[in-house]
């Protein structure tokens, strides 16, 4: 009858229920990380439609990511005068230089003024910016004789930079390097909420995340490109 169909029993000739086919707990996270990156470039790509008519290049944003980004590790340097206000500060500069980050490749792809050396500087500043807050934390640490945090900060921008590293290599041999969640923007997210919670001594757990995330990626993406490798 149709209640016992409704009711789960299987009708004449069937087998019985298949059990739904589980999502790899992996393959989730990458298909969330995916949805919000593409959000993101769309949003992005759409509030340089004016700025595209202009003579600002691409090269100009990213000159002005980086600036901006020193300036908040400047600014960060500085915590011993006013906690709240130069860790305030050195987060919200730190967060703009990094946005900068999305939109100069927003801007060369609605200007088509995009260059493949403008690609290779926009990766290069990237490092720079980060190492350069990540170093400005390094010598809060020092000041404070946390010498753990100290060395946490040191690892965390080793990992950085093999989260990078290990992309561009695997992409050099033709392979796909872009897994895992310990990314440029996620790792802006972690350094940022460390700095709007410093004053209340969580900076060090915030490096500490950090690394968590940047080597579990650059674990992953290791074994990713095995992976590739194997079924090649």
């Amino acid at each position: 009858s149709s209640t016992g169909t409704r009711c789960g029993a299987s009708s004449p000739g069937e087998g019985p229920p298949q059990p739904r086919p589980s999502v790899p707990r992996e393959t989730a996270l990458v298909r969330v990380k995916e949805g919000y990156t593409t959000g993101v470039r769309r949003l992005a790509s759409r509030s340089m439609r004016g700025l595209a008519r202009t003579r600002v290049t691409p090269d100009a944003l990213t000159a002005l990511g980086l600036t901006i980004c020193f300036v908040a590790a400047v600014s960060v340097y500085f915590e011993y005068r006013n906690e709240i206000l130069w860790f305030w500060t050195g987060a919200i500069l730190f967060w703009a230089g990094s946005l900068l980050d999305v939109l100069d490749g927003a801007l060369a792809r609605q200007s088509g003024r995009g260059t493949l050396f403008g690609a290779f500087l926009d990766s290069t500043t990237d490092r720079i910016g980060e190492a350069a807050m990540l170093a400005a934390i390094a010598l809060v640490f020092a000041r404070d004789g946390n010498e753990v945090a100290l060395l946490a900060a040191f690892a965390a921008m080793t990992a950085s930079f093999l989260v990078s590293y290990t992309r561009a290599r695997a992409e050099a041999l033709g392979l796909k390097g872009d897994v895992g969640l310990g990314s440029r923007a996620e790792r802006v997210v972690v350094i940022v909420s460390g700095l709007f919670l410093a004053p209340w001594g969580l900076l060090p757990w915030a490096v500490y995340l950090l690394n968590v995330t940047a080597w579990t990626t650059v674990v992953q993406r290791v074994l990713h490109v095995r992976r590739q490798l194997k079924q090649t």
